[in-house]
């Protein structure tokens, strides 16, 4: 019989009779670390769909020892993989793509671009398979450096009125009123932002929603906090509390329907930290990259709060915001 290690010097013996026999038929030796490409990372996409312009986002990464694996975000919805990303190491062409998620095609969605010079060109096709146009860059790492330190606490609804906010589409009827002091979606439609933008904070809301309900607050107007009715329900990052599609919460903290909820939410460049009813769901964890139905894919710019109003109804009696300086 033979020992252990004589079978160990056998395996050896082989994986390099192996390799010699591919460097004689001029076959590339597969253990050999290769750079990424350069498509790898995270891309911020502007597309032009006729008069409609909208964001999406999708990230590249090395999988093994050369295959291109990521994800995307499109128009609306949640970020959902992609299997294989095609790409020309010489002429910068790349092409990818995936299944539907929320789109009305049957189809699937394909994406094709060229990288040139850390920006890229491209085509995608829309619901009715006609050929649109985008623009993407790099997206921004957003790293900060140095101790934050905090300005003066901002009561961005004044529990009067409406001043300071704005609907978010101008040809839908706003649904938005205030009522005893509360903030209140009573006819679900619109989203509703603020005016200021921000970069750096701390905010504080406390809502209830009736039962089975379904809202949300963009930070930057961009990453999408969930807030919904999944009182004892698996977590998971498209329910309450977790980032939309990115970052799932540790526990499900949420009260039942008809309560009201406390959210304190901390965002330094990318990193956030969520608390929900008192109890830390997410800890400085990364956001990736723009969540389906952002303003927009400038990630590197301030933006505004923006509450989702399109989906149920919900009520806000505290909207507080403390400023990084």
């Amino acid at each position: 019989m033979y020992s252990q290690v004589n079978m160990r010097l056998i395996g050896t013996l082989l994986v390099t009779a192996s390799l010699c026999l591919n460097a004689l038929r001029g076959e590339e030796d597969p253990f050999v670390k290769i750079d990424p490409p350069a498509l790898t990372g995270s891309w911020d996409c502007t597309v032009q769909d006729g008069d409609l312009t909208y964001p999406s986002w999708f990230h590249v990464e090395l999988s093994g020892y050369r295959t291109l694996v990521g994800s995307y975000v499109g128009q609306f919805g949640s970020a959902r993989p992609i299997s294989n990303v095609a790409f020309n190491t010489d002429t910068g062409a790349f092409r990818f793509e995936l299944p539907p998620q929320w789109e009305k095609r049957t189809k699937n969605v394909v994406v094709e671009g060229t990288l040139k010079d850390d920006s890229i060109e491209g085509v995608t096709f829309n619901d009715e398979g006609k050929v649109i146009s985008f623009e993407a860059a790099r997206a921004p790492s957003l790293e900060r450096k140095g101790k934050t330190k905090w300005g003066k606490k901002i009561e961005i609804f004044n529990g009067k009125n409406l001043k300071g906010w704005v609907p978010r589409h101008a040809d839908i009827p706003n649904g938005w009123v205030v009522k005893d002091g509360l903030l209140i979606n009573e006819t679900p439609g619109n989203d509703i932002m603020t005016r200021k933008k921000f970069t750096d904070f701390k905010l504080k809301a406390e809502f209830r929603y009736p039962e089975g309900s379904n809202s949300g607050i963009y930070l930057r107007g961009r990453h999408e906090v969930q807030i919904e009715d999944n009182y004892g329900m698996e977590i998971n990052s498209h329910r309450i509390g977790g980032v939309y599609g990115f970052l799932t919460p540790y526990v499900n903290a949420a009260k039942k329907p008809g309560k009201w909820q406390r959210l304190e939410i901390t965002l330094i460049g990318r990193l956030v930290t969520i608390e929900l009813n008192g109890k830390k769901i997410i800890e400085r964890q990364n956001i990736p990259g723009i969540t389906g139905g952002a303003l927009d894919s400038d990630e590197g710019a301030p933006g505004p709060i923006l509450v989702q109003g399109d989906h149920g109804p919900v009520e806000f009696r505290k909207l507080e915001l403390t400023p990084a300086k």
